[in-house]
C-alpha cells in the first residue's frame, strides 16, 4: 500500500535526537558517549584528589595518571590492530565491563601496586578529552549509521553530547562535598564516585546491546541493516590501501595532541592560579562556561562543513582559535586573558566533529575502526607525555611558555594539516 510515509513520522519524532538519514540504534551510541562524558568530566577532577586522600604524593598521582593514559593508547592499538577479529558490539560491551570493573576496583583498593595496574588495564580517564579504547569502537559504528552530510551531522552530535556532559560532570566533582556536609566522611564520598563510575559501566553494557549483533550496519536511510546483510565491502578489517594516509594523518594528529597535553584542564587550572590569582571554585565556573561554549560551537560544525568542506572546517576554526592562546599567554590582565580563553573554547572544538567524519571519509568502508583506532592512539600518548613538561615549566616559573608553545604547535599542526590533506578525496 502505498502509505509508508505515515509510518516514519512518529519514529522520526521519537528519535529527535539524530538527524535525518541515520540508524535509529545510533542513538544508544550517543546515550553511552553522553554517560561516559559525564562520568569523566566528574573523575578527571577528582582522581586527584581521591588519590591524595587515599596518602598517595602528587607524583604518584602522575604516574598513576600517566599509566592510565598508556593503557589506553595500547589498548586503542591493540583494536586497530586484531580489533577486526570480533564483532564490534562485542568488543563495546567487553569495554562497558572493564569500565564497571574499574570502578569497583578504584572503590575498594588501596595499595599503589593494584592501583597501578588497574589504571594501565582500565578505563578511567584523567583528561578532558576521550581517549579511551571506546573513541574508535564509537566512530566505526557511528560511520556505518549514516553516510555524507547526515554522517558529520551525527558526529556533530556525538561531539556535542560528549562536550556539555563533560562541562555537566565537571560540576558533579562537588557531590563528594555535599555528601561530607551531610555526615559522610570524605573518603567514602570519593569512593562512592569511582562506584557510581562502574554502575555507569553496566549501563554502557546494556546500552551497547541495542546495536546490530553482527559487524556491518547501514546506513544512509535511517534503517539498520544486520550483518550478514552487510555487503562484504563494509566489513570490518585491517589498514589496507588507505595505510599511508591513515599514517600521515596519525602523525599530524600527534602533534596536535602533544601540543593539547601541555594544557589539559589541570595545568590551564594551574596557570590561571599563577597568573592570575584565580580560586578553584572560580576556575570550576569557567571550565564549565567553556565546556559548554565548545559543546554549542559545535553545533554549527555541520552547516560550515556543508559550505567549506570538512577539511577547511578543522582548519580553519582551530587557527583563530590558537592565535587567541597565543594572545592569551601574553595577556596583561584577567579579563582580557578569560575573554581570549572563552573564545578559544568557542571555536577550538569545532573541528571535532569535522574531524572524524573526515577520517571515516578518507578510507574505505572496511577499514573505518582500524583506521580510528591508528588516529586516536597518538592523543593517549601525546596527553601522558606532555604534561609532565608542562608541569616542569610551570614550576620553573616560565608561566606564559605552555600556552605560546601548545599554541605555536598547533598552528604549525593546522597549517601542515591543510597542506597535506588539501587534495584528498572523499570515500563518501
Amino acid at each position: 500500500m502505498p502509505q509508508p510515509a505515515a509510518t516514519p513520522t512518529p519514529r522520526r519524532a521519537a528519535w529527535a535526537l539524530l538527524p535525518a538519514g541515520v540508524a535509529p540504534w545510533a542513538r544508544a551510541l550517543l546515550l553511552a558517549r553522553a554517560l561516559r562524558a559525564l562520568a569523566d568530566g566528574a573523575l578527571a577532577v577528582l582522581l586527584p584528589a581521591y588519590l591524595l586522600a587515599l596518602g598517595f604524593s602528587p607524583l604518584t598521582v602522575g604516574v598513576l595518571s600517566t599509566a592510565t593514559l598508556l593503557g589506553s593508547a595500547l589498548a586503542t592499538l591493540a583494536v586497530g590492530a586484531w580489533g577486526h577479529r570480533w564483532a564490534p558490539r562485542q568488543l563495546l560491551r567487553g569495554a562497558a565491563l572493564l569500565m564497571a570493573a574499574t570502578g569497583v576496583g578504584f572503590t575498594f583498593l588501596d595499595g599503589l601496586a593494584p592501583l597501578l595496574v588497574l589504571a594501565f588495564v582500565g578505563t578511567l580517564n584523567p583528561s578532558s578529552g576521550d581517549v579511551s579504547v571506546f573513541l574508535p569502537l564509537e566512530h566505526a559504528r557511528l560511520a556505518q549509521a549514516a553516510r555524507g552530510e547526515a554522517r558529520t551531522a551525527l558526529f556533530a552530535r556525538y561531539s556535542v553530547l560528549a562536550a556539555a556532559c563533560a562541562a555537566v560532570g565537571a560540576l558533579g566533582a562537588g557531590l563528594p562535598q555535599l555528601l561530607t556536609r551531610l555526615g559522610l566522611e570524605p573518603l567514602t564520598g570519593l569512593r562512592l564516585m569511582f562506584f557510581i563510575y562502574g554502575l555507569l559501566g553496566l549501563a554502557l553494557w546494556a546500552l551497547y546491546g541495542r546495536l546490530p549483533a553482527g559487524d556491518g550496519a547501514a546506513a544512509a536511510d535511517g534503517a539498520a541493516t544486520s550483518a550478514h546483510q552487510a555487503p562484504r565491502a563494509e566489513r570490518v578489517g585491517a589498514l589496507g590501501p588507505s595505510r599511508p594516509l591513515v599514517l600521515r594523518l596519525a602523525l599530524l594528529f600527534s602533534v596536535d595532541s602533544f601540543a593539547g597535553g601541555l594544557l589539559v584542564n589541570s595545568l590551564l587550572a594551574l596557570w590561571l592560579l599563577q597568573r592570575f590569582g584565580l580560586q578553584p571554585a572560580q576556575a570550576g565556573l569557567f571550565f564549565f562556561a567553556t565546556g559548554l561554549l565548545s559543546a554549542a560551537s559545535q553545533l554549527a560544525a555541520p552547516r560550515l562543513a556543508r559550505r567549506i568542506g570538512l577539511l577547511h572546517t578543522m582548519v580553519f576554526t582551530h587557527l583563530p582559535a590558537n592565535v587567541c592562546l597565543v594572545l592569551a599567554a601574553l595577556a596583561p590582565g584577567l579579563p582580557l586573558a578569560l575573554g581570549l580563553l572563552l573564545v578559544r573554547a568557542a571555536l577550538s572544538q569545532m573541528d571535532v566533529p569535522a574531524r572524524g567524519a573526515f577520517v571515516m571519509a578518507v578510507v574505505t568502508p572496511a577499514e573505518r575502526t582500524a583506521a580510528a583506532s591508528f588516529t586516536a592512539v597518538p592523543r593517549s600518548l601525546a596527553a601522558a607525555l606532555s604534561p609532565s613538561l608542562s608541569a616542569a615549566l610551570l614550576a620553573g616559573g616560565f608561566t606564559a611558555l605552555p600556552l605560546l608553545l601548545c599554541g605555536l604547535l598547533k598552528i604549525g599542526y593546522d597549517l601542515t594539516l591543510w597542506r597535506a590533506c588539501r587534495h584528498v578525496e572523499l570515500q563518501g
